[in-house]
């Protein structure tokens, strides 16, 4: 059985937004077969940076993009999520 990888540019809400911080506020609110696969930075503009994670799912489980969606929108130093890539990974 595959999983699938998507990975979501999270914007914060001010440049002060501890990065690490919000990582462990994404990873607990993961629904229970989501895992993190790796995260990355992408400057925005003017000091503003974007956190890219990969969150693995596994490819039977239908709902959780849209369950995990509502929870990371609901992070108050989330201002918006962007889906960047969807992929399928047999790891």
């Amino acid at each position: 059985m595959g999983s699938v990888v998507v990975s979501y540019k999270i914007f914060p809400i001010d440049i002060t937004v501890d990065f690490e911080d919000l990582k462990k506020k994404i990873e607990a609110s993961l629904p229970e077969f989501a895992s993190i696969y790796g995260y990355g930075e992408e400057p925005i503009a003017f000091g503003l940076n974007a956190l890219i994670a990969h969150i693995k799912f596994p490819e039977d489980k239908s709902g959780l993009l849209d369950e995990l969606e509502k929870k990371l929108e609901g992070i108050k130093d989330i201002s918006q999520i962007q889906s960047v890539m969807v992929r399928r990974t047999s790891r």
